[in-house]
């Protein structure tokens, strides 16, 4: 089995209350004279106290072009990567020379080369690193990350592998545009990165983190259309249908139930829901579906709360807290839980 050695979080380092972020959306999507309600009911709705963003906030009212944007991310995604990953290098008792295999993931920015490539040059990775760069998973990408890592080290018990997620969504942001789903993300989104270490069950040593048992990757039919981009000059639109929770309510049961089943486990077993913060109306449709206690999803509440949806990152960071602040019991089973564009539920079954 993979073992998680280490999961390392960072911020962006520019720090906002989300009174002040949407005082600067309305300036700079609004237009002028417009009645702010609508943007200010978004906002205070979004469940967000605070949020960390890459940029000073008077910078976002002028960034203009995909270019210029595109530009910022791959130099901040740079240098935050490589920050979490030696981060976590060092928590697990690593170097750069042990890893074997490197996985990024990001739907914030493109970048060729690509971003796990710039940071392996940084930190000196070995010439013979595996690389897989993941793109448009959105925030499900932590959570398949996560799977394909485990994937990895089935087969490969004596090695190590990364998992570097660096989301930098206030880029994406979009100036001009009054939209209600721009206005939603606007509210909603941050920027971070996680780096998580795993290794395989012969380099898994002293490691006390928990195992991964196994995952499982879902599409819903019919519901490609809403969560994604829309890609243009302007650089990366969202689309956020309001009928995700509801697609969620319909699907989500039966997945969690069949995926526990197949282990000899139901819901009630799982001794930590470690869940993707998508907003309040994502985590009220999963607490719904799967019968769970507000308390249940408490560290992802608090991470919603505290710097917004960090994409990809958020539910590693969500691990991350579960593991430093309330580990479960040895021996029981966490299920790790992530949707993304497709639409699509990444599941990741834990072992404490």
């Amino acid at each position: 089995m993979t073992r998680i050695a280490a999961v390392h979080g960072a911020l962006a380092p520019y720090r906002f209350a989300q009174a002040e972020i949407t005082d600067m959306v309305a300036r700079a999507c609004l237009p002028e004279g417009a009645d702010r309600q609508v943007l200010d009911r978004l906002h205070r709705n979004a469940g967000v106290r605070a949020r960390h963003m890459t940029l000073p906030l008077e910078r976002y009212e002028t960034l203009h072009g995909f270019g210029v944007a595109n530009d910022l991310f791959i130099t901040t995604a740079t240098d935050l990567g490589a920050r979490v990953i030696r981060d976590a290098l060092r928590t697990a008792g690593l170097t750069a020379a042990d890893v074997d295999l490197l996985v990024f993931t990001s739907v914030t920015g493109v970048a060729v080369p690509s971003v796990d490539a710039r940071v392996a040059g940084r930190l000196g990775l070995r010439p013979d690193v595996r690389r897989v760069p993941l793109f448009g998973l959105g925030c499900a990408g932590g959570a398949a990350g996560l799977a394909r890592v485990h994937d990895f080290l089935l087969g490969r018990p004596g090695q190590v592998a990364v998992l570097l997620s660096v989301e930098l969504c206030s880029l994406t942001f979009q100036r001009g545009d009054a939209s209600t789903a721009n206005l939603v993300a606007t509210g909603l989104f941050g920027d971070g990165a996680t780096a998580v270490v795993a290794c395989g069950t012969e380099r898994a040593g002293a490691c006390t983190g928990p195992t991964v048992v196994d995952a499982r990757s879902l599409l819903y039919p019919d519901a490609g259309g809403v969560l994604g981009w829309d890609i243009g000059d302007s650089g990366f639109k969202v689309v956020l249908d309001p009928g995700i929770p509801q697609v969620l309510r319909h699907h989500l049961a039966d997945e969690v139930r069949a995926f526990l089943d197949g282990h000899g486990l139901k819901p009630q077993d799982v001794t930590a829901w470690v869940c993707h913060p998508g907003g309040p109306r994502i985590l009220d449709a999963v607490a719904e579906a799967l019968d769970l206690h507000t308390e249940e999803l408490a560290f992802s509440w608090r991470h919603l709360a505290e710097v917004g949806n960090l994409s990809s990152s958020s539910v590693l960071h969500v691990l991350r807290d579960t593991l430093a602040e309330r580990p479960p019991p040895p021996g029981t089973p966490g299920l790790l839980l992530a949707v993304g564009p497709g639409l699509a539920c990444e599941l990741v079954l834990l072992s404490w």
